[in-house]
């Protein structure tokens, strides 16, 4: 039987104590700094070599839905009425509302150095030391909304006009493309700045601290927002459903993205699965 995730503005006090417990406990075994280190090895931009497996590519939103499905099933070794419910920030849209509760995330850093003083994930709590990151910083630090350079996180009508697009995807594939669903929702636009940040990167770049960058796993917000994201992706592939995952097959010879990015049915790293295995997730998980 599929199980539910929830909005975390609905989960109950007993349901947000056992998501926290669940991923200390995830942490606690030495699992959860895999799940960092892993999103780490796979954060390849469009000028790096190689295979574009994570970002900046078709296979964005099956990469991070597989993602997704390891460490809710981390979660649910350890108590199984777990799973990850999603953060609508098109609704829940301060630093004082969810997630950034006591009881579930905690709140924003401390002006001095970002450092998250409340909650469970408070380095001062001792339960979540960062073991694996791009920096030596050992404690989880945020900047909700960015200080120095407020910024706003998306609207449900930036949303609404990635949900929009019917296509999927469109040539060349990557961070520069203005159509298609999956980079509308992933977000990289043009021009430079905060202009330039859509929907999935304006919200990392509005939490700030250690959710900017391939690390970003070490802030737990990472999977609601990711949840919300693959949401997304299962609203579209009912609102759309003579549409299907793009591209089909690899780009021709002489293609520059040629062997660049996982088409349909090509084995996705690390995991070795398809894109379009990961295209059905009924019997698995529903949102509510």
């Amino acid at each position: 039987m599929a199980y539910v995730r929830k909005n975390a503005a609905t989960l109950t006090a007993t349901e947000r104590k056992r998501f926290v417990n669940a991923l200390l406990e995830v942490k606690r075994r030495g699992e959860y700094d895999e799940f960092v280190r892993l999103h780490i090895d796979y954060y390849t931009a469009d000028g790096e070599k190689g295979l574009r497996a994570a970002h900046m590519a078709p296979s964005f939103l099956p990469w991070h839905r597989r993602f997704l499905l390891d460490l809710e099933r981390s979660l649910r070794r350890v108590d199984s009425s777990v799973t990850v419910p999603y953060w609508d920030w098109t609704r829940d849209r301060t630093a004082a509302s969810v997630p950034w509760t006591k009881d579930l995330l905690g709140g924003n850093g401390r002006k001095s150095d970002r450092q998250v003083t409340t909650g469970p994930f408070a380095h001062a709590a001792g339960h979540w030391n960062l073991k694996v990151g791009v920096t030596d910083g050992k404690y989880l630090t945020r900047d909700l909304g960015r200080a120095a350079a407020p910024l706003q996180l998306p609207t449900r009508s930036d949303l609404q006009r990635a949900l929009d697009d019917p296509a999927y995807d469109v040539a060349p594939w990557d961070s520069t493309v203005t159509r298609g669903f999956r980079n509308k929702l992933e977000g990289w636009g043009t021009g430079g700045g905060s202009a330039s940040w859509h929907n999935h990167n304006r919200v990392h770049r509005w939490v700030g601290g250690a959710m900017v960058g391939g690390a970003s796993v070490n802030d737990p917000v990472f999977w609601l927002h990711h949840a919300f994201v693959d949401y997304q992706w299962y609203r579209w592939q009912r609102a759309h459903k003579t549409h299907r995952y793009l591209p089909a097959t690899q780009p021709g010879p002489g293609d520059k993205q040629r062997g660049r990015v996982v088409a349909r049915f090509d084995k996705m790293p690390p995991w070795n699965v398809t894109p379009d295995s990961l295209d059905d997730v009924s019997g698995i998980y529903r949102y509510a």
